[in-house]
């Protein structure tokens, strides 16, 4: 299942940017970030793809959404200019950001090769 997160939530699951100046990566198991709006289309296409991924990787990735238009001092603060922005987080190491509406087979091989889940 893909969870909403708000600055709040993010802080606590994913990076709390308050505290930190260097990335301390908060969650217990990596994660995909979706920086999305809804008005976006390409957005609305992802959208399905990391419903069926959540699915598919229950139990070894977490898959978040924020909404810009909702959080626009989270997107501010990772630089989000276009949507939909993916922000790929490793469970150890520094998190990868991909731009644009990506098919499934590109999000398993981020997985496979950032996030070191298959």
């Amino acid at each position: 299942m893909v969870s909403h997160l708000n600055a709040a939530t993010f802080k606590e699951k994913v990076f709390n940017y308050e505290t930190n100046k260097d990335w301390k990566f908060e969650g217990d198991k990596p994660c995909m970030v979706d920086f999305y709006a809804n008005w976006c289309a390409p957005c609305k296409m992802v959208a399905p793809i990391l419903e069926e991924l959540s699915v598919e990787y229950e139990g070894k990735i977490d898959i978040y959404k924020v909404n810009t238009d909702e959080e626009r001092e989270l997107s501010s603060l990772f630089g989000i200019q276009s949507i939909p922005s993916l922000l790929f987080v490793p469970k150890e190491g520094t998190p990868q950001m991909a731009m644009g509406a990506l098919p499934k087979e590109s999000f398993k091989r981020a997985f496979k090769e950032v996030l070191k889940v298959e």
